[in-house]
């Protein structure tokens, strides 16, 4: 089927627009966690009355009995971390636009080449973000998970950009909608759970420290507790894990429908193996008494860091069966 140019153009707009949008969440959120402290401040210097923003409150007094008190207004960094959420929410709007309007311009899954993959994963991860980071206590954890995903984005736009047109031959089969969207959601979900355990080697070190002062120490102490942090990367894994896995699986599947084959042991499918039990390494040791601390985060970070190798250097290096990137 012909291309349509002007859907196509449009995604592209939907996808620039989507950029703009969460690095204007990004400020926000930036905004909100630079204020956590002058917040913690101006806490202590209210009243002690447990009440929930925006719930008005009956008090009794010897003079004025049932009174209507209205309850403190919200921080100006809380307002800016819900402001910043918003953005975060309209930009995912944005995202899936770009991504809907890409496959109805190529009339096919828009996730055939590494601009559409790396779009489509960024858009899962935005997702599993707005699941799992939905408390105001892990709301400043945005700014660490929308950095990876802006540069990530920002990769895909330029060097990986590719027109719209349809796949290659070798792609034209009912197993690229299952296969490359289930590996593009683990990949997502992977990429909030390195985030948290990146965080969470960062406040293990530094929670001892002696120090009062120092840039580097009032950051790390403004971080979501290492218990919390452990538990999302934890969390986070047990979910993308097996959805990963099955991906493997299906393309292990359609390799054989393709090229008579299950396993040959090409360079992307050894490195997914390799990714694959490396998070099966780390949820053993994050079970497993005296590997729950660093040095199981350490498995984690290093499982995502062969998801990244996999996706760049193995795609735009290294030549496979594999090799669909798309590029130029």
């Amino acid at each position: 089927m012909p291309i349509d140019d002007n859907l196509a153009r449009y995604s592209d707009f939907s996808f620039a627009t989507a950029v703009v949008i969460y690095a204007f969440a990004l400020i926000l959120l930036s905004a909100e966690f630079a204020s956590l402290r002058t917040r913690a401040l101006d806490a202590l210097e209210r009243t002690p009355t447990l009440v929930r923003a925006g719930t008005p409150v009956v008090t009794t007094t010897a003079d004025r009995p049932g009174r209507l008190v209205e309850p403190p207004r919200r921080s100006r960094s809380d307002r800016l971390g819900r402001m910043g959420m918003s953005m975060v929410v309209v930009g995912l709007s944005a995202h899936l636009a770009s991504i809907v309007l890409r496959g109805l311009a190529t009339a096919r899954v828009p996730w055939g080449n590494m601009y559409e993959f790396v779009t489509l994963t960024c858009a899962a991860a935005v997702l599993a973000g707005l699941i799992v980071l939905r408390r105001a206590s892990l709301r400043t954890l945005w700014v660490f998970a929308l950095i990876p995903i802006l540069i990530l984005l920002f990769v895909a736009g330029t060097v990986l950009y590719a027109d719209a047109a349809p796949v290659v031959p070798a792609l034209q089969s009912y197993w690229l909608p299952i296969h490359v969207s289930i590996v593009s959601i683990g990949s997502g979900v992977f990429l909030i759970s390195g985030v948290a355990s990146i965080l969470f080697l960062l406040r293990v070190s530094y929670s001892d420290s002696s120090e009062e002062s120092g840039a580097l120490i009032r950051f790390v102490r403004q971080l979501p507790d290492s218990r919390v942090l452990d538990q999302l990367a934890y969390r986070t894994t047990i979910f993308a894990f097996p959805l990963f896995g099955s991906g493997v699986i299906l393309g292990a599947i359609w390799a054989e429908a393709a090229w008579g084959r299950f396993w040959g042991w090409d360079p992307k499918e050894t490195v997914s193996f390799i990714a694959w039990v490396v998070y099966a390494a780390y949820l053993h040791a994050r079970a497993t008494s005296g590997w729950r601390d660093t040095r199981a985060a350490w498995i984690n970070i290093t499982g995502f860091v062969a998801m990244l190798f996999n996706l760049f250097i193995i795609n735009m290096v290294v030549s496979g069966l594999h090799s669909y990137a798309g590029l130029n």
